[in-house]
């Protein structure tokens, strides 16, 4: 049995594909200690792992209460003049344990780190892989490099690093943008060969070799909190609507052409609206609105289903194979949308053009037409096909036997 150490990135789209890993870990006998923050601790906690809390909030994608970061309260910036606390903290918290090796998210800012001081092997977990190229060949000319928040990004990090370096005898990347990537001696894509674009491919290649291993979507039963009325559900026509838990308040407007969508619909609507202020909208009588909900459960009854987009959820859909109209909203979406369009999978929409009746009809072809059921049904076969967690697993077991580790 090996101690593993997790530095989890808390927020919805980077902690749950990791949910189901660390379970196949303690399964077949791991002892994974994962920090993360309070709102995962049950998730946690119920796959068998150690929960520890970082000492500071590192939700490095929070947003503020318009969809929007707010500049003097970066959570980035933040998190970079924290470095030391944090640092310490984790050390501190895990006094006494030996670690064999590390699994962190891509984007953990302190992997780096910490795998330099424990010297130890590290694994990857990429929740994001579209669009990595764009992210990671920005140079100083580069516009959004000019950025004032940019370049006080930068000023403390030449402040932080050389302190970090001088105090823990480690060796800081060049480039701030680099701690939020962080490559490991084996690094995870929870997709398929299939789904990733051949563009995505070769890039991801490129940076990591032959250490790159695509073991299919982070599909995992999270045993979640499932107080929800299923038999309103029971022989009904279902549809699911989420914009999930980082775009949901970047155009509340969207929540109104749902609702005037859907109305006289014969159909149940389930709709997420998660960190949503929705009291100036009049709920239709067959929608079901919930900030959360068991979303790998609700998706057994749904018939169709709209989505920002986001890597889960239509990892999700795809594996259960529900038809789904796509909105994409920022970050990776769009390229996750014009995949699945090409594949035939989806119906983009632009959600600056969207209107009530173009949803409606939308929505009624991909839940009608078989042409959409049988592409779908194609990806999902070659996520199922990819080997899942335990494939992970195995791939982590192979590392650890190459570096010696029992």
């Amino acid at each position: 049995m090996s101690k593993v150490l997790f530095l989890g990135v808390p927020s919805h789209g980077h902690t749950n594909p990791t949910i189901g890993l660390v379970a196949e870990l303690v399964k077949r006998g791991e002892e994974v200690v994962y920090f993360s923050s309070e709102q995962f601790k049950d998730k946690i906690e119920a796959t068998g792992a150690v929960y520890k809390p970082y000492i500071i909030d590192l939700d490095l994608f929070k947003m503020g209460p318009q969809g929007e970061e707010d500049e003097d309260s970066d959570p980035f910036l933040t998190i970079l003049q924290s470095t030391d606390l944090v640092i310490n903290d984790i050390l501190e918290q895990t006094q006494g344990y030996q670690f064999d090796y590390i699994i962190h998210s891509v984007s953990s800012p302190f992997a780096r780190i910490m795998a330099q001081m424990l010297q130890v092997p590290t694994v990857s977990s990429l929740a994001v892989y579209s669009g990595l190229q764009g992210f990671l060949e920005t140079d100083e000319n580069d516009e959004q490099m000019k950025h004032p928040l940019a370049q006080r990004m930068m000023r403390a990090y030449g402040k932080v690093s050389k302190e970090i370096e001088e105090k823990y005898s480690v060796q800081m990347p060049d480039d701030v943008m680099q701690l939020m990537f962080n490559k490991g001696d084996l690094n995870l894509v929870y997709t398929s060969d299939y789904f990733l674009p051949d563009e995505d491919r070769k890039f991801l290649y490129k940076i990591f070799g032959d250490t790159v291993k695509f073991v299919g979507p982070p599909v995992f039963d999270r045993k979640e909190n499932l107080d929800f009325p299923f038999e309103k559900l029971a022989g009904k026509k279902v549809i699911y609507v989420s914009l999930g838990t980082v775009f949901g308040n970047f155009n509340r407007g969207l929540y109104d052409i749902f609702f005037r969508s859907f109305a006289d619909m014969d159909a149940v609507v389930v709709m997420t609206a998660y960190g949503v202020d929705i009291s100036q909208f009049t709920i239709p009588d067959n929608f079901i609105v919930r900030n959360y909900v068991p979303q790998s459960a609700i998706l057994r009854y749904a018939n169709a289903a709209v989505t920002h987009a986001g890597m889960n959820s239509m990892s999700d859909l795809i594996y259960n194979e529900v038809p789904f109209v796509s909105l994409p909203l920022g970050a990776d979406q769009p390229e996750m949308t014009r995949r699945a369009e090409e594949l035939g999978a989806t119906i983009a929409l632009d959600a600056n053009t969207i209107t009530p009746e173009l949803l409606r009809s939308a929505v009624e072809k991909v839940m009608n037409e078989d042409r959409y059921r049988e592409s779908i049904h194609k990806i999902s076969e070659s996520f199922k096909n990819a080997g899942g967690y335990r494939m992970a697993v195995d791939e982590i077991f192979k590392l650890k036997h190459g570096k010696g580790i029992l």
